[in-house]
């Protein structure tokens, strides 16, 4: 009895789309090694950068050290000397400008869908790059972070990443760029999409900052007395820890205990949803602000400032 070492008709077909497949994967990250550098910080530590335009590095603001200079490895190795231009925690974005053009590939926008198939690329250290092969897991609408940035869509990855690749391109399989790579929630693989860069770096770039309103107080969560729920209408609120000497609550009257219900009409009961009041639009908005003082529910009136630098 004797056997074949031939493959099959059908083995054959699934070995050269294999191979096909294998070589695509190959020439997209080799296209992709000119999309990333490297951020250097500590000692012999570095995360990735996504090249925005010639000159501009954006990178995850949650894995960013603070500082103003930094040393980027660019495409090739060379390195390069780079400052902070600007940060947001909300909608976890920095940016770097390098004092040495490095050039940016044309990007083209993409959108995601679930099963989408993606390449995430992150910087090696040495001017060349790593990859991740993977799909989409969820997509959804927009939505806003515990520091109240918006987010285009929430793209979730089916990866693991490493901590020096967070920061990095994720492409589809056409080469269309989805956005840029970061951890979320439990360790989630999330995407900054590229809506949102698009839209936020060039603030970033003119201002340093990201506009958005601001009341000048720290909250935290706290339950409704018991004999003041049915009137205040809820169970839960933001108590005042501290305000701020000369922001709009100081001025209003708005004091250290207070309990605020509501801003606006928007219930206080979770700090992400009152969070979401303070976009850009807000500065300079007259504001109710609902709180319970004294043991009575009262309505102070605020105009609400535009949030100091850090």
């Amino acid at each position: 009895m004797s056997s074949s070492l031939e493959p099959s008709s059908s083995e054959s077909f699934s070995s050269d789309v294999l191979s096909q497949l294998s070589s695509a994967i190959s020439a997209r990250t080799e296209a992709a090694k000119n999309a990333v550098v490297a951020t250097r910080f500590g000692e012999g530590r570095h995360l990735t950068g996504l090249v925005w335009q010639s000159g501009v590095v954006v990178v995850s603001e949650q894995a960013l050290p603070r500082g103003e200079e930094f040393e980027l490895v660019a495409p090739g190795g060379a390195t390069v000397a780079a400052k902070l231009v600007g940060r947001d925690a909300s909608t976890n974005i920095a940016v770097l400008k390098t004092d040495e053009a490095i050039a940016a590939p044309v990007y083209t926008a993409a959108q995601a869908q679930v099963g989408t198939l993606t390449l995430t690329v992150g910087a090696d250290g040495a001017g060349g790059a790593s990859a991740r092969l993977g799909m989409v897991n969820l997509v959804s609408g927009e939505w806003h972070s515990r520091r109240g940035g918006l987010i285009d869509r929430r793209i979730v990855l089916d990866i693991q990443l490493a901590s020096r690749e967070e920061g990095g391109p994720v492409f589809d399989a056409a080469g269309g760029l989805l956005g840029m790579s970061t951890f979320g929630p439990r360790g989630q693989v999330i995407v900054i999409p590229h809506a949102t860069l698009a839209r936020v770096v060039p603030q970033l770039v003119k201002d340093g900052h990201v506009s958005r309103g601001w009341l000048g107080v720290a909250l935290h969560a706290v339950a409704v007395p018991d004999a003041l729920r049915e009137s205040a209408d809820q169970s839960s609120g933001m108590m005042v820890m501290s305000v701020v000497e000369d922001g709009p609550a100081a001025q209003a009257g708005i004091v250290a205990g207070d309990i605020i219900l509501s801003v606006d009409g928007i219930s206080a009961n979770r700090f992400r949803k009152i969070a979401r009041y303070f976009g850009g639009d807000s500065i300079g908005r007259k504001a109710d602000v609902r709180v319970i003082r004294g043991g009575a529910i009262v309505t102070i009136q605020t105009t609400i400032a535009e949030r100091r630098a850090a």
